[in-house]
This record gives structure tokens, sequence and C-alpha cells, in this order.
């Protein structure tokens, strides 16, 4: 059977075919347009989303034999606004996760309601790009749209609702709303409360892997489908993500070195830090995870060698580079500010350290030091909790350099790992529809499957010595130079 994951990107869906075995049968990507109607505003209309979607599967589906379509999921782009009126029309344009309007119902939330109330009914604290804040800001600036709201989503379920017509979610990307008690996966009647929302206006809950209907029949003629083709709730993008790595289950860890930094760790527990310097969410494996969110990663070396040195030559110019765990320079790579684990969006990035014998080679190794540190200082989270990382796959476009996944596994200490095929969210997603429809009984079973390894970077103990030292003083930085921002 075929099996397809549909990837609701920020800048373009993008659509993977894979068969039973995991073998990927075809990519097909298509873009739609952002929009910035006032400074630090990010929307996009969901009818471009489905649209665009709907034009992707027709040409992803071409050449198949579509009778041997048996499920559709998706991974999408977290903590964005869908409200739909009674008609179920679209309301306003959906707010991303990266809108920046919402500071003051987030502040809100975090000091009149209090962060230590947020974690006991959520497991997490406000940001700006969650979605709670957002209907707060709703309710307060647009209150005559917030009284027609009759139905609340997130992007991807907009995409589900049009297809099958269930007005659904999915546990993992629900963990990003703040209105989820993560702990039992239901909705926080506290927070729907706080937010003057109902229950009747959140969509059902479902785990990732579970079915969630079928193609309605005009949708299933449009596509040249039959109406068995079931829709599975899916994840959101970086438990999707995870999913097509392979971390799932128990202690397993992902780090991804894309325009921001994630790390990822799967537990079979429930966990929560006591500062809340992590995100605490349900997985798309019926598990949970932690989860640490650097703001700028690989655009740390875009803007550097783009904007500073104006070289797009990234190989050639980390060759020069030979003296790891020996470099004096330090830079914080806080560009945008910074969520995990300081939730700091004032902060910014900045060298420190430079004498006047300094090269240009010193200041890249930097760079790529100092996201290496950044996620560390997640990682020692995490640990904290007892939680014992020996090894971590990584993806992203940050994993193309070699250097770079030797820094990281020198500077955490652990095994890194490179998978075969890197295609994230929407891999996970075609992964979620095999489960979901049968082929495999568990998202753990199919992890083993389809995700191959092909190569290990180890840590040398000299190495890490070294870059342990360098650590201590770089996680003495943010605490000096905080207050300047």
């Amino acid at each position: 059977m075929l099996y397809i994951g549909i990837d609701l990107g920020t800048s373009a869906v993008k659509l993977l075919l894979m068969d039973g075995n995991g073998e990927i049968k075809k990519i097909v990507s298509k873009e739609y347009p952002l929009f910035f109607p006032n400074p630090g505003w990010s929307e996009q209309n969901p009818e471009d989303w489905f649209e665009q979607s709907m034009n992707g599967l027709k040409e992803l589906t071409a050449e198949c034999d579509k009778s041997q379509i048996a499920g559709i999921s998706f991974g999408g782009q977290m903590h964005g606004l869908v409200v739909l009126d009674e008609e179920d029309n679209v309301i306003r344009p959906a707010i991303l996760w990266n809108d920046g309007r919402t500071g003051e119902e987030t502040e809100y939330l975090n000091t009149v309601v209090g962060k230590e109330t947020l974690s006991k009914y959520t497991a997490n604290i406000a940001f700006a790009g969650f979605t709670a804040p957002k209907i707060l800001w709703m309710k307060r600036h647009e209150p005559e749209r917030f009284q027609k709201i009759k139905k609340i989503m997130l992007p991807k379920d907009y995409l589900a609702y049009r297809l099958c017509g269930t007005f659904c979610t999915d546990v993992s990307d629900a963990s990003g709303m703040l209105l989820m008690d993560v702990k039992n996966k239901c909705w926080s009647k506290e927070m729907l409360e706080i937010c003057s929302i109902t229950e009747e206006q959140l969509p059902k809950l479902y785990e990732s892997y579970e079915v969630v209907g079928s193609l309605k029949k005009n949708i299933a003629e449009e596509l040249g489908m039959t109406e068995e083709v079931k829709v599975i709730a899916g994840a959101g993008d970086n438990a999707a993500a995870a999913v097509g790595t392979g971390t799932v289950g128990e202690g397993m860890c992902n780090i991804s070195l894309g325009t921001s930094g994630t790390i990822f760790i799967s537990s079979k527990k429930f966990k929560v830090d006591e500062n809340n310097a992590l995100h605490s969410f349900a997985h798309a494996d019926g598990n949970y995870h932690l989860m640490g969110c650097m703001l700028s990663a690989a655009s740390c070396n875009k803007w550097w060698s783009e904007e500073i040195l104006k070289t797009t030559d990234f190989v050639n110019e980390q060759a020069g580079i030979t003296k790891l765990g020996e470099n004096n320079v330090f830079y914080l790579p806080y560009l945008m500010g910074e969520r995990s684990p300081h939730n700091d969006p004032k902060v910014r990035a900045a060298f420190i350290g430079m004498s006047m014998d300094t090269t240009r080679e010193e200041m890249t190794q930097a760079v790529l030091e100092g996201v290496a540190f950044g996620l560390r200082d997640s990682l020692e989270v995490a640990r904290s909790l007892g939680i014992n990382i020996a090894r971590t796959k990584i993806c992203g476009g940050g994993a193309k350099s070699p250097l770079w996944k030797k820094i990281i596994a020198n500077v955490m200490n652990v095994k890194v790992e490179v998978i075969e095929s890197e295609e994230g969210p929407a891999l996970g997603a075609a992964m979620l529809a095999a489960v979901g429809c049968g082929e495999y009984p568990d998202v753990e079973t199919a992890t083993k499957q389809f995700v191959k390894t092909i190569d290990t970077v180890e840590p040398e103990k000299e190495l890490v010595e070294k870059y342990e030292e360098r650590y201590q003083k770089f996680k003495n930085i943010y605490p000096a130079v905080k207050n300047l921002f």
C-alpha cells in the first residue's frame, strides 16, 4: 500500500509518497505567501494551505496507482491560531508561530496568572509564539471577531478538517497551545476559563497515529482516490520529524541544526523541569518528550558567512579550522533572542574574548561552537532530571558539515548518528499514516523498519575534556551580560 505525508511548513507544503517498506516514491513541494501586515506580525491565509495541498496531492499521485493509497497524515507548523465561524468560514488570517504581537498577553500569563500556575495546568509556561496568548490578543484587540469563534484549530488540523470533515487535533501539536494538560492529555479547564473559551470550541484530541476519518466524497472525487483513504491525526512538525529520525521510546535524542535549533528527547514517562526551561510535550509515539529550542542555529553560520564575511562557500570557510577545543573566542548565538533555556527575547548575539591575534578562522569556529554550547545548555537541563543521553541523531542543513558534527559530539560527549534518509516531518507523517492503517503495530516498530544509521561521529576523550573546560566558561557569559540587553 501507499502512504502520504503532508508537511505544512511556513513557506511551503511538502508532500511525500512512500510504500509500506519505507521506500520514498515521490516528493512534491508547493509554496504559498507569508504576510507581515505590521512590524512583528506574521500571518497566512489557510485557504492557501488547502489549495496548494490539493495541487500538491494531484501532482504527487499523478503517476501512481491511486487505488493503492491507504492513508494520509500530517506534520505541521505548530502554535498557529486558525479560527472559524459557525458557517466554517475563516474569521481572520492565521496568526503564526513566529508572530510577535502577543508580548503583553504573554507577560500577563507569566506574571499575573503566574509561571508556577501555568506549569501546574499545562506543564509549560507562556511564550509569545504559543496559541493561548494569541487567543487573548484577539479577545482584547478584535472583540467582534472573537465573539464569532466557533472552532479553534492548529494549521495542519485545518487541512484534516477540509479533507475529512473531522474537527480534530493530536496531543503533540496541542501541547504547544498552552491549553492542554500535557500530563493527562486533556484540555485544561482552568486555561479555557483564563482564555474565555469553551471545550466545544476546541477539537477532539487524538494520538498522532489514530485514524480521525476518511476522505470526503467530493475531495476523493477531485483527487481521483477512493473514499476509503484514511486520514490520520498527524503531529506537530518537531514530533513528526522525530518520528522520521527514529527518536521515539525511552531516552532517544535528536538534534536539529536548521534555521532554528532543537534538541528533542523522547521519554516514556512524563517529565518537567522545575524552571520550565524545556518544553514538556506529548509525543507522536503515544508517550512524551522534552524539547529545547534555540531561535538561531544554522542561521548563525549563514549570517556570519554571508552578511559579515560575504561568502557562501561554507566548506572552504571551515577548512582552515584545526584547533578544536583551544579557541579563546566565544560567541553567544542569540541573534533573535533566545527561547530555551533562558526564555529571554531581548538578549542578542555577542563575540567575547578577541585579541590582536584573533583570526577569521577562530571567529568562524566560535560561531559553530556557540551553537553547540547553546544546545548543551538544554541538554544539561535534561541531565538534571536524571536523563542519560549517550547518543543522538542529527538532522537539518547544519548537519551537512562534518566539522560541526564533530564539535557537537565532543561538546556534548555523545555519539552523533547520521541517518540515511532525512526528509523531516513529511516522512514522519507518512510513517504515522502507515501505523494508523495497520501496516505496523506501533510507531516504534515502524521506525526500526525505516530509519537506518549510515555514519556515527564518536567523541574523543581529549577533545571532550578540552570542551568541558570551554563550556564551563561559556555558561557564565549569559548571566554576566544579560542585563546589558
